[in-house]
């Protein structure tokens, strides 16, 4: 196999895996209007429970052993990872989401993230500290025996077989009455109470429904490149995430896609081509961030709401009447 289709197929299964977490984080903003500042925690939280999951008790070799050690066949961990990820959306939510505002609720995640980094790093015997979990068996390759670069490729159909049930989901949700819902609420939450509706619990779905996607997007991440470490986990990888909704078009599922495309294909692959620096080996990294906040900070110039943002109902299209069942434009005795 080439190169250049190792590389294609490759970029196409990170294409996948961050359509489906910008979809969550969707779900929590774009719907909910909940600003999650730690939504990366429950990515990692998924990836980290479905790689023990599989792993095994003891890494060979490190003598480290690890809590959960299974070896669960697939789906089984990518599926813990995403209850577990939607675990820890419940217990923030039960605490925080009654009980503060948007802003504070901010607040309260992105604390909550630092502590659970910090926890997981220092505290080696959960999950090898800051070393992490490496050695992570490939889904599925124990039944088809792929090489690196073929099995690369069948990735592709793993991960866009996840994304394809995923997208389904948040889409029905987006046209569900409990979607209208969030969307109603975070419009205006006052309104919404006045309505009679429980805003404390739709907003708990809404944050409970994406942190599991989170935590499927971590479960396949991990699953593709076989190791996870605190490194993967920071405020810089949330902020790819946000800007992939806020570019691509929040409360939009196709805005989203569109995000992931322009940051992960695009944005983040362009400054690999950039000439070399000798002595400059954190440049590409740095200049992956400017390239990304720069096509952030233009998008929110001129288009505030997204590339494609979320379609809002005319008021003709609200006030329009059902078109009336052939039925009842029979008039009694004149049925054939």
């Amino acid at each position: 196999m080439s190169a250049v289709v190792f590389y294609i197929a490759t970029i196409v299964n990170y294409f996948f895996i961050y359509n489906i977490l910008a979809w969550g984080l969707n779900i929590q903003f774009g719907y909910a209007g909940i600003l999650d500042f730690t939504y990366i925690t429950f990515m990692a939280t998924g990836a980290y429970i479905a790689g023990v999951t599989s792993l095994g008790r003891q890494q060979p070799g490190t003598g480290v052993v690890y809590i959960l050690g299974w070896h669960l066949p697939f789906p089984i961990p990518i599926l813990l990872g995403g209850l577990a990820a939607a675990a820890l959306g419940l217990v923030i939510g039960l605490v925080a989401i009654n009980r503060l505002r948007s802003d504070y609720l901010a607040i309260v995640t992105l604390s909550v993230g630092i502590i659970l980094y910090s926890l997981v790093g220092n505290f080696t015997n959960l999950f090898d500290g800051f070393n992490g979990l490496v050695g992570v068996p490939e889904p599925l390759n124990g039944q088809v025996h792929l090489g690196v670069n073929t099995y690369t490729v069948f990735y592709i159909a793993v991960a866009g077989f996840f994304m394809a049930i995923l997208w389904v989901v948040a889409h029905r949700l987006l046209r569900s009455p409990l979607g209208r819902t969030m969307r109603a609420i975070r419009e205006d939450v006052d309104v919404a109470e006045a309505f009679g509706k429980n805003t404390f619990r739709i907003r708990l779905w809404a944050m409970v429904i994406g942190s599991f996607f989170a935590g499927i997007g971590g479960a396949l991440l991990i699953g593709f490149i076989g190791a996870f470490s605190p490194d993967g986990w920071s405020t810089q990888e949330t902020f790819i995430i946000w800007a992939i909704l806020l570019i691509g078009g929040r409360g939009n599922l196709w805005g989203s896609v569109l995000g992931s495309f322009l940051v992960i294909a695009l944005l983040s692959e362009a400054t690999r081509y950039l000439p070399s620096i000798p002595n400059n080996a954190f440049l590409e990294p740095a200049l992956r961030n400017i390239v990304i906040g720069a096509g952030l900070i233009v998008v929110l110039r001129f288009r505030p709401r997204g590339i494609l943002p979320e379609r809002k109902a005319t008021f003709a299209e609200v006030r329009a009447p059902a078109p009336p069942r052939e039925s009842a434009r029979l008039e009694p005795g004149h049925a054939d």
